[in-house]
């Protein structure tokens, strides 16, 4: 069990095929934002500052808003750095316009407020998955930090045996190497695995390595190809 969950729950694998339903692959590996988890950053920022320069900070036109220095944080730049280089980016703003360059500290210390929820009805897939002998484990753009406080936040996640977080590799998805590292530490086989994100390009990179690629729409339509009806 990867150290990441900081919970009790344990993975069922007795292999006993929850009623009706026959897994598809031995192995599902799943991302985490808006497939496992219902994620708003903006709500971490809500209420603190007018609509208007929110709207600004989370445009994702914005050259240096949010949304860039997200991808960086995945990357694994420490929070300082992202506060820094932001401040330097804006400081002419903040001069001249009273740009508020503590938009970034007041996210990250209240960035478990964009852990909104579990995506509806992802719990009892997962739960069901494990129940039918499936093994779960989780890839993820995101940082080490959030990764712990979502499985703090929501004890459902610790069915997931081990997760690779993009900030502990240096390499996020679509990049090959990030799946590769991850089907080499989950010791699975990339012919009866499955992955599964939001954005095809990155499902798309996982069925280029050999994996089972899966663009999750809906958990209806992702069921449906993780658990066959018997």
């Amino acid at each position: 069990m990867s150290d990441l969950t900081g919970t009790s729950i344990e993975p069922n694998g007795s292999g006993a095929a929850a009623v009706g339903n026959r897994p598809v692959y031995t192995d599902v590996i799943f991302d985490y934002c808006d497939v496992l988890l219902d994620w708003r950053p903006r709500l971490a920022l809500d209420g603190l500052y007018p609509a208007d320069e929110l709207d600004t900070f989370f445009d994702r036109a914005s050259e240096y808003g949010f949304w860039h220095y997200d991808v960086l944080s995945d990357l694994g730049w420490s929070e300082k750095r992202i506060i820094d280089d932001y401040a330097a980016r804006h400081h002419r703003d903040t001069m001249d316009a009273g740009y508020p360059v503590q938009l970034f500290r007041d996210y990250f210390g209240r960035q478990q407020l964009a852990l909104y929820d579990m995506i509806d009805g992802m719990l009892t897939l997962l739960r069901d998955l494990d129940t039918a002998g499936v093994r779960l484990w989780g890839l993820t753009n995101f940082t080490a930090k959030f990764v712990h406080a979502a499985h703090l936040k929501f004890p459902w996640l610790a069915l997931l045996r081990d997760t690779v977080v993009s900030s502990e590799e240096r390499i996020h998805k679509p990049d090959p190497e990030i799946y590769r590292r991850a089907i080499d530490r989950f010791g699975v086989d990339p012919a009866t695995t499955a992955f599964v994100d939001d954005k095809a390009r990155n499902a798309d990179a996982a069925t280029a390595v050999g994996l089972n690629g899966i663009r999750f729409l809906n958990v209806k339509q992702v069921r449906a190809r993780l658990l066959s009806c018997d």
